[in-house]
């Protein structure tokens, strides 16, 4: 089994399928709110799609990582399982048109990756599908509490004696407004 996929095979032999498990660090991902390494396994199959240099990959997914909660700072572990359909095509080939925003006009143009090389590396498909995979806000639980913005207790996890208004001193200025109507009704 190879980690690479090799679109010139796919056009030989037909569609082939890949499989690999990797660890992947912290550094590569370049996402804060990691706490470990990301372990994931993957599972693709590659076809031609019938297109001129286009190429359809579907698998599977598995992920392991330790996430930290976006409120309470915890680190806790996450596992992750999805299903992936990726459109390879060719990169055009006019240096005007690589840097040139192009308008998706479909869903099915969200899955699209331009390739150079006439391979893709099974280990950079996992690493996107780790991407994805992770929250934009990895919470611990829902019910998360987070921390104080006081003391810095982990409200989920001990309580605070803190009081919990909050007081913002632009409202001064309206403190005494609900009185002085009171006493203009009593009038």
């Amino acid at each position: 089994m190879s980690d690479i996929i090799r679109f010139d095979d796919i056009d030989e032999y037909g569609p082939e399928t890949y499989s690999g498990t990797y660890e992947i660090d912290t550094a590569t991902l370049d996402r804060e709110e990691l706490s470990g390494i990301a372990n994931i396994s993957i599972e693709a199959r590659v076809e031609s799609s019938g297109n001129e240099g286009e190429y359809l990959a579907d698998g599977n997914s598995n992920l392991t990582v330790g996430l930290e909660c976006s409120r309470c700072l915890e680190p806790y572990p996450f596992a992750n399982t999805s299903t992936f359909h990726v459109r390879f095509r060719p990169r055009p080939d006019s240096p005007d048109r690589e840097n040139e925003e192009v308008e998706i006009t479909g869903d099915a143009e969200l899955d699209v990756e331009f390739y150079s090389e006439r391979s893709v590396l099974l280990q950079s498909l996992a690493a996107e599908q780790v991407q994805l995979s992770i929250p934009m806000k990895p919470l611990c639980d829902e019910s998360c509490l987070g921390l104080c913005s006081n003391c810095g207790a982990n409200r989920s996890s001990q309580s605070c004696s803190c009081e919990t208004a909050v007081k913002d001193p632009r409202w001064d200025a309206l403190k005494g407004i609900r009185e002085d109507l009171a006493k203009k009704k009593d009038v």
